[in-house]
């Protein structure tokens, strides 16, 4: 028995959308993402290292070899527009069966005046040309705390209209809040460690429909609440969230972000987006042969390890309460394509006898 397409319609899974999720996931459905995106911290990182401000040559250069070094062991990777995407594409640097995500944010937003940052796309960039480019899916970084109201609204606009684009386009969306200090706060804060849990659950609640996967942060601090407490948050976070949902590192150091990708599965996660815990050492090298063999060994281990964690998580169909028998029964009713993207609403296909389509 056949079930129409239109279920996955009404999860906003339209044919674009679908086919860059199949696209950037694991073949049972989990997600195993890798990050390369960070301009602002990849150039610090590099600075300490060299001495020096980089070039963007030699920021190119990194990406691509920890794109060549990573891409074959992960469903997809994040690049960034400015220094990645090209450059990536053009080396060969992912092998096909690697999804491709294109940061949409400009590195660095501009604060209000309560010191909360307010979102905007990468000057020269967007959406469209994300898709025209052939990548598989869209991210948008939008920092956000609920109880800072101007930034708040700010960037929930900003996520709406990204969201719209994304629509229109018909390419897959992945959204990343995440908390931030404000006012006369810095990110050590006590006010900041005790409201984070509650401002990533919440952030989903309010944010997580505006998205096709959405990219959270671990609600909560290790080491500051208990695990009994951290599992907690993680399940009001997979209530929370209407769509399927990964977990970011944060920067925090692998041991960690191991575990908290082993508590995240147990929670209801569908996979990982995963980036400076798996390579913020490599740009502690001076020698580009120094920073390969760190790539090729190290920091491919990380992936494959954590990798094989994710593919115990939930399938992202799963969350939709679907299986791949399902999905292998989905059917289009005929003349989907007339009506598909700005078409005749309720067009009837028109035939001929004897005609071929």
């Amino acid at each position: 028995m056949s079930h129409s397409i239109t279920r996955l319609y009404g999860l906003g899974l339209t044919p674009g959308k679908l086919r860059g999720l199949q696209r950037i996931s694991n073949p049972n459905g989990t997600l195993t993402m890798v990050a390369t995106d960070q301009n602002s911290s990849m150039i610090n990182m590099m600075k300490a290292a060299l001495g020096a401000e980089p070039t963007y040559d030699e920021v190119a250069d990194a990406k691509v070899m920890l794109s060549k070094a990573l891409s074959p062991f992960c469903s997809g990777l994040l690049v960034d527009g400015y220094y990645g995407y090209a450059s990536t594409v053009a080396a060969h640097a992912v092998p096909a069966s690697t999804g491709l995500l294109v940061r949409v944010e400009k590195s660095g937003a501009t604060k209000n005046k309560a010191n909360a940052p307010c979102g905007e796309v990468e000057p020269g960039w967007g959406v469209a040309k994300i898709k025209r480019a052939g990548a598989d899916a869209v991210k948008l970084l939008a920092q956000f705390e609920p109880d800072e109201s101007d930034s708040a609204e700010r960037n929930f606009q900003f996520t709406l209209q990204i969201y719209n684009e994304c629509i229109a386009h018909d390419i897959l969306f992945l959204l990343e809040p995440i908390h931030f200090p404000y006012g006369s706060e810095d990110a050590k804060s006590p006010s900041v460690v005790a409201r984070k849990a509650n401002t990533v659950i919440e952030s989903a609640r309010i944010l997580g429909r505006l998205c096709d996967v959405y990219k959270s942060e671990f609600p909560g601090t290790m080491g500051v609440e208990s695990d009994a407490v951290l599992m907690d948050n993680l399940k009001k976070l997979n209530d929370a969230c209407p769509k399927p949902w990964v977990l970011l590192s944060a920067g925090v150091d692998y041991d960690v972000y191991k575990k908290q990708v082993e508590m995240a599965m147990k929670a209801g996660a569908s996979g990982i987006l995963g980036g400076r815990a798996f390579w913020k050492e490599f740009f502690t090298y001076k020698t580009p042969a120094e920073r390969q063999k760190f790539a090729d060994t190290e920091c491919a281990r990380r992936v494959k390890e954590t990798d094989a964690i994710v593919k115990t998580g939930t399938p992202w169909f799963a969350k939709y309460g679907y299986t791949t028998e399902d999905l292998g029964q989905m059917r289009a009713a005929e003349g989907w394509h007339a009506r598909y993207a700005g078409g005749t609403a309720g067009a009837a296909a028109k035939t001929e006898a004897g005609g071929v389509y």
